[in-house]
């Protein structure tokens, strides 16, 4: 029941994005359980029964060129930094 809730992702709930944190998820199983926990206490069973992890999302936009970055490195902030 609250794996299948879980799997419709975080904006199938109502949230903004689709993103879970503790606190959504504890929301989640509070509404389909009516069972009220802690963040602590979400923690056990994401990692526990449903085999999730933790995530970190990259700080790094998905569209980032390393080329194109270092060619405006090079060519660009030079002459920028010379006021030109």
């Amino acid at each position: 029941m609250v794996r299948a809730a879980l799997e419709q992702g975080a904006q199938a709930h109502g949230f903004e994005a689709d993103l879970w944190t503790l606190e959504r998820v504890g929301t989640v199983v509070t509404r389909a359980t009516g069972v009220v926990l802690s963040r602590a206490s979400v923690w056990r069973p994401l990692t526990g029964r449903l085999g999730w992890s933790l995530q970190r999302p990259e700080r790094r936009a998905v569209e980032r060129d390393g080329a194109e970055i270092a060619r405006w490195i090079a060519h660009e902030w030079p002459r920028i930094k010379k006021g030109l």
